[in-house]
């Protein structure tokens, strides 16, 4: 009998909103303070997500402010040449975000014992510096059916924090699917405030990627009790996991999908992967896969497009929970942001392998 999924119509129309970011690296895992060069590319989770989806095949919409200048032209055009659809994008005048500069970052590629290090240099960028009250956010997302935001945006200024709620709001009336993903920054808000905001998105949610930054008062009525999450192994058990997916879903009815991966970091250059996904009111977990690292920048990105793509394409749930962790092991092997696998084959043969595999 064919596995039907709840949350979609058919053929559905993704959009993602986020900021998309220059991305500078040292080569060959040079040290930023002695690189006389730099590997430059374009990055954001947001914008990670729609060119996996669309390398894949899904129709995948980005919306993004970039400044009229070479740097953010160059950004939307590295989107296109991944089938990315970007006729939303803003392509601001300095009269509407005045530092007038498209977001940048830095990576150190960690190797071996040292790991990989960003420093950001985001501030006062088009996207952060856009008033996002002259947009309708539900005429953004006409024709669309599927919504993902992330706990980025809302930390680059009040704007953009009003603005997610808009599309949250706009997206619910519109009966959208919305996946949201926490992704938490240390480096841009505080982990109280995330939570504030983060928490406020719940209601709104269809499938959750992550289970922090969010409150889960033991007792709403008293926060003094504590959190459901207090205390959870970063690699937690089956019935750790099982218990606060539950947790959630009794608080959120209107969580349909919960999902988070689980990292085990042995060195800089050798990771395992597994991950837990809450569906259709129950856990299931994935293999255990082990790999050498290329390029770990995106990996959350891709398991969360690896888990769009399989909802989409009706994936039964241990398929897709296993789809989404390969897709983020095949993306550690790739240099850049995001996860230009184009062969869906590729990402079922790997999941389809014995666990611990060797990269």
């Amino acid at each position: 009998m064919k596995h039907t999924n709840p949350l979609l119509r058919k053929d559905p129309r993704f959009i993602t909103i986020g900021e998309i970011m220059l991305r500078l690296t040292p080569p060959n895992y040079g040290k930023i303070r002695v690189a006389n060069s730099f590997e430059a590319s374009y990055g954001g989770s947001e914008a990670n997500i729609a060119l996996a989806l669309a390398n894949l095949g899904v129709d995948s919409t980005f919306f993004s402010v970039v400044p009229n200048n070479s740097l953010g032209k160059s950004a939307v055009r590295m989107l296109r040449s991944n089938d990315v659809h970007c006729t939303p994008v803003i392509l601001s005048t300095p009269e509407e975000t005045p530092t007038h500069r498209l977001g940048t970052y830095y990576l150190e590629t960690g190797y071996g014992i040292r790991p990989s290090k960003v420093t950001y240099d985001r501030r006062h960028s088009a996207f952060s510096e856009y008033d996002f009250s002259r947009l309708d956010a539900g005429a953004l997302l006409e024709g669309f059916d599927w919504l993902h935001l992330s706990g980025i945006t809302p930390a680059l200024s009040p704007s953009c924090a009003d603005f997610v709620l808009d599309c949250l709001r706009a997206a619910r009336a519109r009966n959208m699917t919305v996946s949201f993903d926490g992704n938490f920054r240390s480096q841009l808000w505080t982990w109280d405030a995330a939570r504030d905001f983060c928490t406020r998105c719940l209601p709104y949610v269809d499938v959750l990627l992550g289970i922090e930054p969010y409150h889960l008062w033991r007792d709403e009525a008293d926060h003094g009790t504590g959190d459901w999450k207090d205390g959870l192994s970063l690699q937690p058990g089956y019935e750790q996991q099982d218990e606060v997916f539950r947790r959630f879903a009794d608080r959120y009815p209107n969580l349909r999908c919960i999902a988070r991966h689980v990292r085990y970091v042995h060195s800089g250059s050798e990771n395992s992967l597994k991950a837990y996904m809450w569906y259709q009111g129950r856990t299931v977990e994935s293999k255990l896969f082990t790999f050498h690292i290329l390029d770990r920048v995106g990996g959350g990105d891709a398991f969360a497009s690896g888990l769009i793509y399989a909802q989409i394409h009706e994936y039964k749930p241990m398929d897709t929970v296993n789809f989404a962790v390969a897709s983020s092991v095949i993306k550690h092997t790739i240099h850049g942001d995001g996860n230009i696998t184009d062969d869906v084959e590729s990402i079922r043969n790997l999941m389809d392998m014995s666990c611990d595999i060797k990269r």
